[in-house]
């Protein structure tokens, strides 16, 4: 798969997909800035009034519930069924999914509501969406659980949801229910700076934009972006300079280089 990594990468910077982000105050800046570094075009919309326009021009919509109030939840609803008629993929990440009963049914009503192609969130996100029976908590929007803890329910998750689950941590776990993938590049610096793990999510909405095969999307992302933390840490110095590097390496990384360099095991 490190061949359809490399693949993907160069269709998004062929293509420039528009990618339409409905996210939180948080991240914006820096989303927005990965997806341009990575060859994509971000636009971030939440108004309910332009929202069903917005999203007909995207080749994907991104629905973040980071700083979520019921108005932008109805906005996110709107958005993914209108994404749905249209036949434009959505991806998922439902931040803090677990720590309020806001955040958690909010993620699954538009679960349950919206055709999501894949859900990105940590362990214990991804595990609330299973409901009482995975025991699942989080701290604030970070995990309790590790990936291998959560891997047997999410593979059954994926199968019941009829979704690709991608949950990310040390070694990344995709699964559509049948397939399993695991990527093994990334940083611990990563961790260290906020947003992260949103700028995955986007980076995934990117390749499912030029990519029909969720899995393959969020794993080829995935390695991606691992990998561009990976040389980004090399560089730098702390937090504020790894940020930078990111960007930085995001942009100008070579295809063969993620071809050689992609841990994707399948």
């Amino acid at each position: 798969m490190a061949q359809k990594a490399a693949e993907n990468l160069r269709r998004v910077r062929e293509k420039r997909p528009l990618v339409h982000n409905i996210t939180n105050y948080v991240v914006m800046n820096f989303t927005a800035n990965v997806l341009l570094a990575c060859g994509a075009s971000p636009v971030m919309a939440h108004a309910a009034e332009e929202i069903e326009e917005m999203v007909s021009l995207a080749g994907s919509l991104v629905l973040n519930i980071g700083t979520l109030t019921p108005p932008w939840v109805e906005a996110m609803r709107k958005a993914g069924k209108r994404a749905n008629e249209l036949q434009i993929p959505v991806i998922l990440d439902p931040v803090g999914a677990g720590a309020t009963r806001l955040r958690t049914d909010s993620a699954r009503q538009l679960i349950e509501e919206v055709s999501i192609q894949v859900i990105r969130g940590n362990a214990s996100e991804i595990l609330s969406l299973a409901g009482e029976k995975s025991g699942s908590r989080t701290k604030g929007v970070d995990s309790v659980h590790t990936v291998d803890q959560a891997a047997e329910t999410v593979i059954g998750l994926a199968k019941e949801l009829g979704t690709t689950l991608a949950v990310t941590g040390a070694v990344d776990l995709i699964t559509d229910g049948e397939r399993i993938c695991r990527v093994m590049n990334g940083h611990e610096m990563m961790s260290s700076v906020t947003g992260t793990g949103c700028a995955a999510t986007v980076i995934i909405g990117a390749f499912l934009a030029v990519c029909s095969d969720p899995l393959e999307a969020a794993a080829t992302g995935l390695s991606y972006f691992g990998f561009a933390g990976e040389k980004a840490a090399a560089r730098a110095s702390g937090p504020g300079s790894f940020q930078i590097a990111l960007l930085d390496v995001l942009h100008g990384m070579k295809e063969e280089e993620l071809r050689s360099r992609a841990k994707i095991q399948v």
